[in-house]
Parts: structure tokens; C-alpha cells; sequence
């Protein structure tokens, strides 16, 4: 059987925009997210696009770890021994704030999913990848894993985290050949910033308002991009930002 990329999030924004990158290559897909009726109308979608592909469809929350290992070992042995691909996608930013006027709650969510979650799943899926001679594992990070902002701290801290878990990931994995990319998208248009601040979509509408943005497509084309390049080549680190952002804060509005 064809091998098969891993995805988590695949049910909006850079995962769901992965996904059909991905499947317009020919490759195999396990979607994964939390909104099922999403998953399968994506799924049936690039099966009747790419009618040689296989997608299968794996419902669970990347922050309850039974949750993971239950789905995972639920999906027949002969599709995960085929999983060469693992993209760590599923994250989030709620609220924004001073740090002593955060809501435990929302530091729970960050933590929860943008750590723990990448921590789940890749300590599910990593045996399979370890079959595989060359397999690949891309962790979708941020701007914020770089610098830190104003108002972002909890957010900040958790993408510092996802940054340093790629790094440690790369030493770790180095003796089975497993390459580990970090992609850290700057300001992008998707339901980011409608997540983060809980539905206002004024304000979520706001952060993009003067500037061309990144798209989900972008993103996609990059891990698109680190994961065609030769077995002896690994991008350890990429930054993708806008052209008109020049930092975390710093952006050329018209």
C-alpha cells in the first residue's frame, strides 16, 4: 500500500489547506480534527478530485490522550505501518491580554492543544514513522515561537514550546533517519483570529485590515515544499511572513 501523510487540524485553515496539497499529489491522507461532519465532507471531496487517493478519517481531540491513542489504534495496522508523513498542525490562540488578567481556561485550551496535543499524537504515530527509511515529521509553529508580543504572552510560550520540542525532536529522531521541519507562519488569514477572540468577527477582521496577509495556501506550499526535497536534505526551521510584516508587531499598513 501507498504511504500516508498524518494530519491533524485538517478541518480548517493550514490543515485543511495542507490536505488538499497533499492529495493533489497523489498522496494518501489520514484527516484528523474534531468537527467530524467537516472531515467527511473534506474527505469526500478530494476522493472524488483525486479519485486514486485514499482518506481515511480519524474524529478525536488532540488534547485528551486515551482520545489519541484510541483513534489511532483504531485505524487498521496496514494504513499506520504506511504513515511516513506527520503533520503536527492542530493549534490555537484564545484571548489577549496582560498575563494578570488571563482566563485559566483559555491558558488551558493553549497549552492543552499547541503542547500536549503535538505531544499525543506524536508519541502515537512516531513508531510508525520509524518503519520508514525516510519519514518526515513538520510542525506547524508560529511567529510567536520567535518573539514575543504584547498582550500574547501564554500564546508565546506555547509556540517557544513547539519550537524547542522540533529542535529536541531533530536530535531525538536523528538515529532513524526521521527528518523534523518547524514551520512558523506570521499574520495569516484564517479562523485564528476569529478563535482567539471568541467569535468577534470585527475584531478578527481588524488584524488583516491594510495589509495583504498570508493564506492557508501558503503555508501548505511550504511544508509542501520541505517535504519534496531530496532524502539527504532536511529545512530544520522556515519563517514565512507577509511581505508587509516585518516582526511579530511591526507591519507596513496602508
Amino acid at each position: 500500500m501507498a504511504t500516508f501523510a498524518f494530519i491533524t487540524g485538517a478541518t480548517s485553515g493550514f490543515g485543511e489547506a495542507i490536505a488538499r496539497q497533499f492529495a493533489a499529489t497523489g498522496k494518501n491522507l489520514i484527516i484528523t480534527g474534531r468537527r467530524g461532519d467537516r472531515l467527511l465532507k473534506l474527505k469526500n471531496e478530494l476522493q472524488g478530485l483525486f479519485p486514486g487517493i485514499h482518506c481515511v478519517i480519524s474524529n478525536f481531540d488532540v488534547r485528551v490522550e486515551n482520545e489519541v491513542q484510541k483513534a489511532i489504534n483504531d485505524i487498521p495496522t496496514e494504513i499506520t505501518s504506511n504513515i511516513d508523513v506527520l503533520i503536527n498542525n492542530a493549534g490555537l490562540a484564545v484571548g489577549r491580554g496582560p498575563i494578570d488578567e488571563g482566563i485559566s481556561d483559555d491558558w488551558d485550551r493553549m497549552v492543552d492543544t499547541n503542547i500536549k496535543g503535538l505531544l499525543y499524537v506524536s508519541k502515537a504515530v512516531i513508531p510508525f514513522l520509524k518503519i520508514h527509511k525516510h519519514a518526515h515529521i513538520v510542525n506547524i509553529a508560529s511567529i510567536a515561537g520567535k518573539e514575543v508580543y504584547l498582550g500574547g504572552n501564554v500564546y508565546c510560550a506555547t509556540k517557544h514550546a513547539v519550537d524547542a520540542l522540533s529542535r529536541a525532536m531533530r536530535i531525538d529522531l536523528l538515529p532513524f533517519g526521521i527528518k523534523v521541519s518547524n514551520i512558523a507562519p506570521g499574520a495569516a488569514d484564517t479562523e485564528f483570529s476569529v478563535v482567539r477572540f471568541k467569535g468577534n468577527l470585527k475584531t478578527a477582521k481588524a488584524v488583516y485590515e491594510g495589509y495583504t496577509p498570508l493564506i492557508a495556501n501558503d503555508i501548505a506550499d511550504a511544508v509542501l515544499y520541505v517535504c519534496s526535497r531530496p532524502a539527504h536534505v532536511t529545512i530544520n526551521d522556515l519563517v514565512i511572513m507577509p511581505t508587509a510584516q516585518a516582526s511579530a508587531t511591526n507591519l507596513a499598513k496602508d
